[in-house]
């Protein structure tokens, strides 16, 4: 364990420094602090064993990948694996071309706490490594030309349709996306990543590099985080644009406090993670231990919701995972419904998107994000994605709630300087 003087300057050399492998994965907390997190932000780098598969059994692989090694493992879960689960399929197009499930075991292993690092795998002598390193500075960023895969008019037919189906009966709510993207997109994904993380940064933060496949991630929500016997998740639902004029911003997280369309999607959210957690639970120990909290990040303030339970000592914590995969506040309700009718409408595959990356201790605690307000990138054939979506339900309007997608979107496009 080393007591670091600088720790921004610390943090950055760490990410430069894992970077110079194919694989690695940085996940910051960026100073939020909460109850759940063990670490200020840890670094994974290179690879001592992996697991990457599409088309397969991916939990119950991962399953035996984690019996054989009871390791720390990190890893990220594509949203597709939903069809693993239930009877779906992801037929629209995919540009990025990831695996449907990735894992690995770090040869190095850096965690970070107040002021301290620690090298949980691998030799001391790296915190001198890191620490030596030079690298170049930010480099100028070159604007990259952003295409929309909907018109804003297609949107707003589409929302439209959606709200047919909420009418009819058919769900409650659904969670609908966009894709935006760029083809022939050269970037430096550290130093994007950089630019994102200081423009946008949030409590779920994190760099995935995978050979040629990039997450840039600035997501604000965790998906589900296990800590002992507990079971964690905090859907996000309910976002309101911050103003720079402290009356003003005072006033916009009051009034999203108080809106009954927000604390409808989000109630609607929380039932269906309860449900989803209930699969895993010791009977009657599921608990909304926050509903509609309000929290302020640099662009937006956010309703968020916290929902835990026991986990039943006879479901593997892997099963409890996959149990509320994908996440609610990304789906809808009914979920499995609310699933057919996003392959039906979204004209992308979502991919790593709407999906979720952390970590697996070797304790088998973990802890996982949701993939939201994150750049794609396969450096490979220069393909880069991002997609931002939000909750229709019969009181949307499909106007705003296309200003909504806008307003997820403008880190990202503040970044790669696409407007």
């Amino acid at each position: 364990m080393k007591t670091i003087q600088n720790i921004s300057d610390f943090k950055r050399k760490a990410l430069h420094w894992a970077n110079q492998f194919e694989v690695c994965c940085f996940l910051d907390s960026n100073d939020y602090k909460d109850a759940y997190s063990v670490y200020d932000f840890m670094i994974a780098a290179n690879v001592h064993e992996e697991l990457n598969c599409s088309t397969c059994n991916g939990f119950d692989q991962l399953k035996t990948f984690y019996a054989k090694h009871k390791q720390w493992v990190f890893s990220y879960f594509s949203y597709d694996l939903k069809n693993e689960i239930e009877d779906l399929q992801s037929n629209n197009p995919d540009g990025l071309n990831f695996p449907d499930l990735y894992f690995f075991v770090p040869k190095y292993l850096i965690a970070f706490k107040d002021g301290k690092a620690e090298v949980l795998i691998g030799n001391e002598s790296v915190l001198d490594d890191i620490e030596s390193l030079s690298f170049e500075n930010k480099k100028q960023l070159r604007a990259i030309q952003i295409s929309h895969r909907l018109s804003k008019d297609q949107y707003i037919a589409k929302v439209e349709a959606l709200r047919n189906h909420i009418h009819r009966g058919d769900i409650y709510e659904v969670n609908f996306c966009q894709e935006f993207f760029a083809e022939n997109a050269e970037i430096g994904p550290v130093h994007t990543f950089e630019a994102l993380n200081q423009i946008s940064p949030t409590p779920f933060a994190g760099y995935f590099k995978i050979y040629d496949q990039y997450i840039l991630s600035a997501t604000p929500e965790r998906f589900l985080c296990k800590r002992g016997s507990r079971l964690i998740s905090q859907p996000i639902k309910g976002t309101a644009k911050r103003s720079s004029d402290p009356e003003k911003d005072k006033a916009v997280k009051l009034q999203l406090r108080n809106s009954i369309k927000e604390q409808a999607e989000n109630v609607m959210i929380v039932d269906l993670v309860r449900h989803d957690l209930t699969k895993s639970a010791v009977k009657g120990s599921v608990n909304v231990d926050e509903l509609f909290g309000i929290y302020s990040f640099t662009q937006v303030h956010q309703m968020i919701s916290t929902v835990s339970c026991e986990l039943n000592p006879d479901i593997h914590f892997i099963d409890a995972i996959k149990n509320t995969f994908p996440m609610g506040s990304m789906t809808g309700a009914p979920k499995v419904k609310a699933m057919e009718l996003i392959e039906e409408y979204e004209l992308s595959k979502r991919g790593v998107y709407s999906g979720s990356f952390g970590y697996i201790t070797p304790d088998g605690d973990f802890d996982f994000n949701v993939v939201i307000r994150s750049i794609l990138y396969n450096s490979d054939n220069q393909y880069l994605s991002f997609q931002v979506g939000g909750a229709i339900t019969y009181e949307s309007d499909a106007e705003k709630e296309y200003e909504e997608c806008l307003l997820k979107a403008s880190a990202i496009l503040q970044v790669l300087g696409g407007h």
